[in-house]
């Protein structure tokens, strides 16, 4: 009898274990920071220089799609579209000040979704919410649902070698494990996979939520001074520039190794749902390369919000595949909801499943996608179908990606109807949105809207200058 029990407790486990890697994957999404569409040397267009071994294996050995698209070509927009699952514009981030700043802290975003199993991690740029209020810290991710964090907040950049909190200029601010303010040393990029491959291997009998937001290859352009040499002895006609970006790639590539190898040491990379892209296009002054796209950050044309996206889940489906319909990163949250049984049939996410495209379910995804910066630029872009239609100001410019992926024909000229029937499509999805929390309007030309946030912020805005 006791050994019949003994037996029954023992399949009984299996049974439960087996469960667990079915029903509650680890989730993973690495986000890189200003990386050029080229600068990645799974893409053929890359130029010589470029070498990504790591991120290639990932994009050779899971799914990579050719027609994604981030919610923003800067920095913070994207970030709060990712966290939301949802436009931005919904919560009135249009920019990256705006979103910098962190938008209603009371509203549930994704680690607060996920089950109370799963133990939640981030690391690196935060980009969501300053930290005036400390001690309080109301936008500090630990406030909004993760478990532990190491990075930092509100501010765009980072030095990579100033790790300390007591030392203040464009790119040095504190740096924090959870809500403590440390001096830490080393270079960040570096520091950062160090600590996310801890988390690994700390939490990985538990599903876990990694979310690893590296500030790699944005500014200060910085990186130990041996490996940029390396660089300028190997391709001598490189700028400075380019070279210490390439040295910096580099290390973020080797980060990107060093997460999978941890995944695979622990034995958990096939049941870890994964995701791999970009913040937004790479920078002009960076010396970015988006080739074959035109573009740069903070553009609404292609090489501002497109980027290199890769899934990642062995367990669940096969890897190897090129996936050419578009979709958008607001699509990760609730993939992942569905990867956990999570995703209601009624819910109000802007994003879809990606798991049904991914398993052949269905071969539709989404037919419009929207970019807007409001009305303090003028800027806004719609994708529909196969045509893309940009506005600046009053100006109107149409493309068809499919024939023109690098739009360089413009063809408002020879298709003024289908430029039309875009626009009432895009004036139909902003009247849905939030208007600017920065008090501008949401249309050019428009009166700025009666916001009660944007006094708020413009208060905040003035005591950070005086300090």
């Amino acid at each position: 009898m006791k050994t019949t029990f003994i037996l029954s407790c023992f399949v009984a486990t299996i049974l439960i274990a087996s469960a667990y890697a079915s029903d509650q994957p680890n989730i993973v999404v690495i986000l890189t920071d200003d990386q050029g569409y080229a600068d990645f040397s799974y893409n053929p267009h890359h130029p010589k220089e470029v070498s990504t071994p790591h991120m290639d294996a990932l994009a050779r050995e899971g799914v990579f799609f050719s027609q994604a698209y981030i919610t923003g070509n800067v920095c913070s927009p994207t970030r709060a579209g990712l966290m939301l699952g949802q436009y931005q514009q919904r919560v009135g981030v249009y920019d990256a000040g705006t979103g910098g700043s962190g938008f209603d802290p009371t509203i549930p975003i994704f680690p607060a979704m996920l089950p109370d199993s799963y133990y939640a991690g981030a690391f690196g740029k935060w980009h969501l919410g300053l930290d005036d209020d400390y001690p309080e810290l109301k936008w500090h991710p630990l406030s909004r649902g993760f478990d532990s964090f190491y990075g930092f907040m509100g501010r765009g950049a980072h030095d990579y070698f100033n790790l300390r909190s007591d030392t203040e200029g464009k790119f040095m601010h504190p740096m924090y494990r959870d809500k403590k303010r440390i001096h830490d040393k080393g270079y960040l990029t570096t520091r950062l996979s160090d600590e996310a491959v801890k988390f690994i291997h700390q939490r990985h009998e538990k599903p876990f939520f990694l979310y690893l937001a590296y500030n790699a290859v944005h500014a200060p352009a910085q990186a130990p001074e041996k490996d940029i040499k390396e660089y300028q002895d190997q391709f001598p006609g490189l700028s400075e520039k380019r070279a210490i970006l390439m040295a910096m790639l580099e290390h973020l590539d080797n980060g990107v190794g060093n997460v999978v190898k941890a995944l695979k040491e622990t034995d958990t990379f096939d049941d870890t749902l994964l995701f791999f892209f970009t913040d937004n296009g790479g920078a002009g002054a960076m010396e970015a390369d988006n080739t074959p796209l035109r573009g740069l950050k903070s553009q609404i044309y292609e090489g501002g919000h497109r980027t290199p996206f890769i899934v990642s889940w062995p367990d669940r489906f096969e890897g190897g595949r090129v996936i050419d319909n578009p979709i958008i990163s607001l699509d990760v949250l609730p993939t992942v909801l569905d990867s956990i049984g999570q995703l209601k049939a009624n819910n109000k996410f802007d994003g879809k499943s990606l798991l049904p495209l991914i398993e052949g379910k269905t071969k539709t995804h989404h037919t419009n996608l929207f970019w807007s910066e409001g009305g303090s630029t003028g800027e806004w872009a719609v994708r529909s179908g196969d045509y893309k239609l940009l506005a600046f100001k009053d100006k109107r410019e149409l493309y068809n990606l499919a024939a023109d992926p690098a739009e360089s024909k413009d063809l408002i000229s020879e298709n003024p109807a289908k430029a039309r029937e875009i626009e009432k499509l895009y004036d139909q999805w902003l009247n849905q949105m939030a208007p600017p929390a920065n008090g501008h309007a949401k249309r050019w030309g428009e009166a700025p809207a009666d916001n009660k946030n944007a006094k708020k912020r413009a208060d905040r805005k003035a005591a950070r200058a005086k300090k």
